[in-house]
């Protein structure tokens, strides 16, 4: 399929400048760029939608450029927010810039020049005010600046000159890559438009012939209103450290009915006839949930790769069966890490009915002799109907851990 169609097919565009000439020119080769600004030292799942349209462009056979904002983000970008930013230290964004080029790699592999990675800071860092304001500011007037919606959008709040010259800064940044890297296409948010097409714009007036391009693709929201890319711990980050790789699966698994075919079209690589045999299966069997099941599968092997993948599933699957002993000391400190958790004061044998009290399962002896007697206490899944119950060392996983369910839900991670 065509690239435009293609994309088209997956809901991806959202504005294109000039999509007939486009299309001419996407008949060879050609280098596009879309830009990060290091705003923290991880990408998150709302980064991961133009990684992968810049993935599908690379497949149909042009050059992605990922320019990290280490100038840019000394500033900071006001589109889509209705407040300034904090601004950052040079070092901090110096250290962020150079997380966010490890990251974009593992997709986009600049090591064997399939891709290539720029900072802004190259350029703009060294830029005097008096050479900016000759050599971008003088071909852009007020009026044309106030008309942007990232400007308008401030106007009754305020907006400062700092966020106001933002637009410029990107501009310029287009006008470098296409002069020194024949770059002929930004890629962004929707919420780039305003920024991108004022590239566009210096680029002709700057005296170009050659035409450059803006595409832009929708900015992403849940069927039911919520933004995309968070969950109640917050974020979702691509860096296993902050998101695990098992929490990255259960937010795809977790996704909606309603939401499911879209991620599938937005985020996966899976042909038009996958996805609506996919479709086909939420409509008619939406209870054994082989749309979320791919979904999950498909993101987790593309963010962390095979080996985390069969992590995820394993915890799952134990998690839903409560055969919870089966797993690894890695595998419960990712399945576990939102649980409450109770550090142990020696790893001396313990007897239960104390331990629940001392960890806050329940809140008195009383409440535990009847929750054993009862046969609501799972030790390692497995169910606990003694008084005297004494846990030792050979209760604890990997020596370190005893997880105590309580009811059908209720966990409790002992950590010794």
């Amino acid at each position: 399929m065509d690239i435009i169609d293609d994309l088209k097919y997956r809901g991806l565009i959202n504005q294109v400048s000039d999509e007939e000439a486009l299309r001419e020119a996407l008949k060879k080769p050609m280098s596009f760029y879309c830009g990060f600004d290091p705003t923290a030292n991880s990408l998150h799942a709302g980064n991961l939608l133009v990684i992968v349209i810049m993935m599908r462009l690379q497949k149909a056979g042009h050059h992605p450029i990922a320019v990290v904002g280490g100038g840019t983000g000394m500033i900071g970008d006001p589109s889509g927010r209705s407040t300034e930013r904090q601004l950052n230290t040079k070092d901090v964004v110096s250290s962020y810039a150079e997380s966010l080029k490890n990251q974009l790699n593992r997709f986009l592999h600049f090591e064997d020049d399939r891709a290539t990675f720029v900072n802004n800071a190259e350029w703009l860092n060294p830029l005097s005010a008096i050479e900016f304001l000759r050599d971008v500011g003088k071909y852009f007037t007020l009026n044309y600046m106030l008309s942007k919606d990232s400007v308008q959008t401030r106007l009754e709040a305020g907006i400062s000159f700092t966020e106001f010259s933002y637009m410029l800064l990107q501009s310029y940044d287009f006008l470098n890559l296409y002069e020194k890297n024949n770059c002929r296409m930004q890629v962004g948010g929707s919420d780039q438009w305003g920024n991108i097409t004022a590239g566009l714009e210096l680029i002709r007036k700057r005296g170009h012939e050659e035409q450059a391009f803006a595409m832009t693709f929708p900015l992403i929201t849940k069927s039911d209103g919520t933004k995309f890319g968070k969950s109640m711990g917050g974020a979702i980050w691509l860096d296993p450290e902050k998101t695990t790789p098992y929490e990255w699966y259960q937010f795809w698994f977790n996704a909606s009915d309603d939401d499911v075919v879209n991620f599938l079209k937005y985020f996966t690589f899976l042909t038009k006839d996958e996805i609506e045999a996919l479709a086909k299966e939420v409509e008619e069997h939406p209870e054994e949930r082989k749309a979320q099941k791919t979904l999950a599968k498909e993101m987790t092997v593309l963010v962390h790769g095979e080996h985390a993948l069969k992590q995820a599933e394993h915890i799952s699957k134990a998690l839903f069966s409560g055969e919870v002993s089966q797993l690894s000391g890695e595998e419960i400190r990712q399945g576990f890490r939102d649980v409450p958790t109770f550090n142990a004061p020696s790893k001396e044998p313990v007897k239960l009915l104390d331990l629940l009290v001392d960890a806050g399962v329940v809140t008195s002896k009383r409440q535990a002799r009847e929750d054993i007697s009862n046969g609501a206490i799972y030790v390692n899944g497995d169910r606990r109907t003694d008084l005297n119950d004494l846990l030792t060392q050979d209760d604890r996983i990997d020596d370190e851990y005893l997880i105590v369910r309580r009811g059908k839900k209720k966990y409790t991670l002992i950590q010794f």
